[in-house]
């Protein structure tokens, strides 16, 4: 094996290794959505985590790795469907050259870039089962997420890196606060308000009333699940073995958890009087989400900074969404969408290399809003088109006796606890996070 066959062996090591990561990150947000919800919802909230993945990557074979990667023009790919273009000769150290040359910058085997890109890919749809939990058809998130990943994503994501127009224009996003959480966000936030909230969520009168989740212990797993996994998401995004801006950006993104987790804390114990643990751990993942833009881009202090900024605007966000009767029941409109844009926004203003509070001036933030209100409109506006389509066609919200019941044996035919009763599974005593 000579010197070139060795780096397109290791760089296609740490992007499989990164990849897996990823992928393990749906458990966490399997456990932490399951954690965050009603024990009578259990089942459904894993069913729909689970089945997401399987549909992602039938979804993004057949057409989405095509529209977003595929050599095309500057707004959709429009070659590669199913992979057909695929070069399966055996790597040889040169960039593949042929229907993605989108990705000629890493070198590793196309199936490698693939896999890597599906992970991602499969997040963007997970993102939303979160923000529609306990009241939505199991079959129509299926399909909601099926059309999510085959077309949405994908062309959002081919402006900014599949060779469109904004990356083009200068546009960065290096690990995808905006093409993953902001896309995901947004049909999460059109479907949030498409469905309308939970029955008893919202009083006549307009007082919230808290629905507490049942298990804040799966809850701490699943987002420990998911900090781990960002260090895949984000560090593998260089899709290449760079060990210096492997370990850059790994130390970037566990300070802006960590800043993140430490400010929400802090901030949820001053407005809302105890340190609500949901805050705590909505404010390490929007920590995360807002560093993974420009985690390759800005300095170790100003991650922490980022960090900060992004557990102080979940717990405002949280209040805010409930105060518009939004109801989003583990904080994912919060976490993903709002801190997605404003991760996006941070790469303007911190970036090293032409970051406004760093001498910059404003040309960069003014392209990271482009892309943030382009990106934002189209997957707000796709998304509602659909979410209508289902509801004028199959239904997207179960019976109000099934909601009352619960999805797990009215969508399911079981429960995920059988023996205990659902009122002893449930928190006595409501979470602060939810006033």
């Amino acid at each position: 094996m000579d010197l070139a066959q060795a780096k397109v062996a290791l760089d296609t090591l740490w992007v499989v290794v990164a990849a897996c990561l990823v992928f393990f990150m749906n458990a966490g947000f399997g456990m932490l959505e399951t954690g965050l919800c009603q024990a009578k919802n259990a089942v459904n909230i894993l069913a729909k985590n689970f089945i997401v993945f399987a549909v992602s990557s039938i979804a993004f074979w057949a057409v989405g790795f095509a529209l977003m990667f595929g050599d095309g023009n500057a707004y959709v790919g429009t070659s590669g469907l199913f992979l057909m273009a695929a070069d399966n000769s055996p790597a040889t150290g040169d960039a593949y050259q042929g229907a993605f040359t989108s990705l000629n910058w890493t070198g590793v085997p196309l199936a490698a870039k693939f896999f890597f890109q599906l992970v991602f890919a499969g997040t963007a749809a997970t993102i939303v089962s979160g923000a529609v939990a306990e009241r939505i058809k199991f079959l129509s998130f299926i399909l909601f997420s099926f059309f999510l990943v085959a077309l949405v994503y994908p062309v959002g994501g081919h402006w900014a890196w599949g060779g469109g127009w904004l990356g083009t224009a200068g546009f960065k996003d290096f690990a995808g606060s905006t093409v993953v959480h902001s896309i995901g966000g947004w049909a999460a936030l059109a479907g949030v308000m498409i469905l309308g909230p939970r029955i008893g969520k919202y009083a006549a009168n307009g007082k919230v009333q808290p629905i507490p989740g049942h298990n804040m212990a799966i809850a701490t797993l699943g987002t420990l699940i998911l900090w781990l996994g960002w260090f895949g998401f984000n560090p593998g995004s260089t899709m290449a073995a760079d060990v210096g801006a492997i370990a850059t950006i790994a130390l970037n993104t566990n300070m802006a958890a960590a800043a993140g987790c430490l400010s929400a804390t802090a901030v949820a114990w001053l407005v809302l009087g105890k340190p609500d643990l949901s805050m705590v751990l909505n404010g390490t993942l929007a920590g995360l989400v807002a560093i993974t833009a420009g985690c390759n881009a800005v300095s170790l202090g100003s991650s922490v900074v980022i960090g900060l900024l992004a557990g102080v605007i979940v717990v405002f966000s949280v209040i805010a969404f409930d105060k518009v009767k939004l109801d989003d029941p583990v904080g994912a409109l919060s976490v993903h969408l709002v801190n997605g844009v404003f991760g996006t926004l941070a790469v303007g203003l911190f970036a090293t290399d032409g970051g406004l509070f760093t001498g910059g001036g404003l040309a960069l933030t003014l392209t990271q809003l482009k892309g943030i209100a382009a990106v934002g409109a189209f997957a707000f506006l796709a998304s509602a088109v659909f979410w209508y389509l289902l509801k004028f066609t199959i239904g997207i919200r179960v019976s109000p006796e099934e909601e009352r019941e619960g999805l797990d044996t009215g969508e399911h035919g079981m429960e995920a606890y059988p023996g205990f009763t659902t009122s002893g599974l449930q928190m006595s005593k409501p979470s602060a996070s939810a006033v």
